[in-house]
C-alpha cells in the first residue's frame, strides 16, 4: 500500500460510504465518515470499528471531517450531491474530490436518467472549478458487496476524470481496498458510469442477484490491484 491518507468519506453513515469507510480503514488509511448529524457519524464510526481488527474510523459532520482529510470521498445520494458539496466547499479547495454520485431519481432508478447537462459528477467540476480536483469513481461497485468484507468485490472501478495524476490517486486507492481500476477518460465520460448504475440495478431485480458489477477485459495484467500482485 501507498502512504497513509486522511480521507473523509462525506455520506459515510449510508452503505455504500460505510463499505468503502471499512474497506479503506483496513487497508490501512485513516477515515472520517461525514454526515449533516455529527452524533450518527461518531455512531456508525463505532459500528464500524467493532468489525476490524485494525483500522481507524472517527465520525464528524460533514464540514468537519472534509477539513480534516486530505482527499475527500461523496458518497450521498443525487438528491442531496450539490447541497452537499455547497456545504463543504471551502473545505475542498486544493483537494481532489471523489464523487460517487449515480443520478438515480425514485421510483424509476432501474432507468437511465442523466440530467441535461450530461453528468452529474462533471457538472459538480464546473460548479466547483479548477481549485478543487473532481474525479469520478465507485458508481458501479455494489455497496452490499463492499460491506462484507470476506467477499471478493467482483466490479472494475471506471475513473474518470481532467485531472490524470488526481485520477491516479484514486485508482491505487481502488487498488488498496483490492479492486481493478482504470483511467476511463475526461469528467464528461462519467455520464456512462453514472448510467450503467441503472442498467445493473435493473439487472439485479431481472436475475435477483445482491450486486452484480462490470468487468473491463483485454488490458494488461499491470492493471491488477496491488494485493493480486504480491
Amino acid at each position: 500500500m501507498r502512504a497513509t491518507l486522511s480521507i473523509a468519506v462525506v455520506g459515510g453513515t449510508g452503505q455504500e460510504g460505510s463499505g468503502l469507510a471499512l474497506r479503506l480503514a483496513r487497508a490501512g488509511h485513516k477515515v472520517v465518515i461525514g454526515s449533516r448529524d455529527a452524533g450518527r457519524a461518531a455512531a456508525r464510526a463505532a459500528e464500524l470499528r467493532g468489525r476490524l481488527e485494525q483500522g481507524e474510523i472517527s465520525g464528524a459532520g460533514n464540514l468537519e471531517a472534509a477539513s480534516a482529510s486530505e482527499l475527500v470521498i461523496l458518497t450521498v445520494p443525487y438528491s442531496a450531491q450539490k447541497p452537499t458539496v455547497k456545504e463543504i466547499e471551502a473545505a475542498l479547495q486544493g483537494k481532489v474530490l471523489v464523487d460517487a454520485t449515480a443520478p438515480l431519481v425514485a421510483p424509476r432508478v432501474s432507468q437511465v436518467q442523466l440530467p441535461e447537462t450530461g453528468s452529474a459528477v462533471a457538472a459538480v467540476q464546473r460548479m466547483l472549478g479548477e481549485r478543487v480536483r473532481v474525479v469520478s469513481a465507485f458508481q458501479n461497485v455494489s455497496a452490499h458487496h463492499l460491506s462484507d468484507l470476506s467477499h471478493e468485490v467482483e466490479c472494475d472501478v471506471l475513473v474518470c476524470g481532467d485531472d490524470r495524476a488526481a485520477c491516479e490517486v484514486v485508482i491505487a486507492l481502488a487498488r488498496d481496498i483490492g479492486l481493478r481500476a482504470f483511467h476511463a477518460g475526461p469528467i464528461c465520460n462519467s455520464a456512462a458510469a453514472e448510467a450503467l448504475t441503472s442498467i445493473l440495478i435493473s439487472i439485479n431485480r431481472r436475475y435477483k442477484a445482491p450486486g452484480s458489477g462490470i468487468r473491463i477485459t483485454g488490458v494488461a495484467a499491470d492493471t491488477a490491484p496491488a494485493a493480486a500482485r504480491n
